[in-house]
């Protein structure tokens, strides 16, 4: 158990956390700029370049290998594997799917629209649109190189709960009549999957990452930054008045904080990053990251041209509740992650 141990302790600190290029980053900051990372300035340069190269290289190996699983299931895939469940198991599996799909909450609605269309169960696509942006593969892991592998599980396992929950309450709630009409009149083409040789996978998957990268290479850019600035710059009574806890209101005001925000996880990470080592509790930082993620402005602005008021504001409110519950959950219950 102890080689064991030792094992997986070296390679979350050499691949994951990366400690060599930590290392490679400090001695740039201190031999090249001639400044200390233990000042403020040394410090922000190196957290930015150390946080970014990580990321980006973390970012393409696992886009890669999840777009390379991801090209088995394509949404018309997808979309005949949930339309043969109905009920609970309908929503546990639109959850896990939405694991292995990896899109974002703004390329997430036209799937939705697609499963709509195609008669599967309102809350079954729901559980499949929070869970899609919210939790992947690739999330799972980066997390893990940034707060080890306990708050890792534990934020992908409570993102599965909220989807299949949520879900679950709009499906009960029969909501069906709150989505626009016209997306139920698009005719629904059920096509063939083509089956994709190994070449065929590894260049869609290089696309994939290619795509990716920019689409988000800005936002990662932005968040390091932020995250540089709140973890040199920003005094710690600051913070902990703020969002520490010492507010009581800390999960609340970081959930309200992050909904406007566009970015996803690959972006908000480096912020939760620089609070949660600022003392910030550990459910804080997820609701804020959930926030972020699953209910971002532009994808509310994009989900109201599809459902009716009444809808988007109980799927805001269900999800705005989950979130808030987790955070206070996970602050309470902070001993067993940290």
């Amino acid at each position: 158990m102890n080689i064991l141990a030792m094992v997986f302790g070296w390679l979350n600190d050499q691949l994951l956390k990366m400690t060599w290029l930590s290392e490679l980053v400090r001695l740039l900051v201190e031999k090249v700029f001639r400044l200390s990372v233990n000042g403020r300035l040394g410090g922000s340069i190196h957290f930015f370049i150390y946080d970014t190269i990580k990321i980006f290289i973390l970012l393409s190996l696992l886009i890669f290998v999840i777009s390379y699983i991801q090209s088995y299931f394509p949404p018309e895939r997808t979309k005949k594997i949930l339309g043969r469940i109905r009920g609970i198991k309908g929503n546990i599996l639109g959850a896990l799917l939405g694991t292995i799909t990896p899109f974002c909450s703004c390329s997430s609605i036209p799937i939705f629209i697609g499963f709509t269309s195609a008669g599967l169960p309102l809350g079954v696509t729901f559980s499949f649109l929070i869970s899609s942006p919210l939790v992947d593969l690739a999330s799972l892991l980066l997390l893990m190189s940034f707060f080890g592998a306990k708050i890792a599980i534990a934020y992908v396992v409570v993102g599965l709960i909220l989807a299949v929950i949520g879900g679950t309450l709009i499906d009960k709630l029969g909501l069906e009549k709150y989505v626009e009409g016209y997306v139920r009149e698009i005719e629904n083409v059920d096509a063939e999957v083509p089956e994709m040789t190994r070449n065929e996978r590894i260049s869609y998957s290089k696309e994939q990452v290619k795509d990716i990268i920019q689409r988000v290479w800005l936002y990662v850019l932005i968040g390091v930054g932020i995250g540089a600035a709140i973890h040199n710059w920003i005094p710690q009574s600051i913070i902990e008045n703020v969002v520490g806890g010492n507010n009581p209101f800390a999960v609340l005001l970081a959930t309200v904080v992050g909904i406007p925000m566009y970015a996803d996880i690959f972006g908000t990470l480096p912020i939760a990053e620089a609070l949660f080592a600022k003392g910030v509790g550990v459910g804080t930082v997820l609701s804020f990251m959930m926030a972020v993620t699953a209910l971002s402005l532009p994808s509310m602005i994009m989900l109201s041209k599809v459902v009716k008021p009444k809808l988007l504001a109980i799927f805001v409110s269900i999800v705005s509740a989950g979130i808030i519950i987790i955070g206070y959950l996970f602050n309470a219950f902070s001993y067993i992650f940290v």
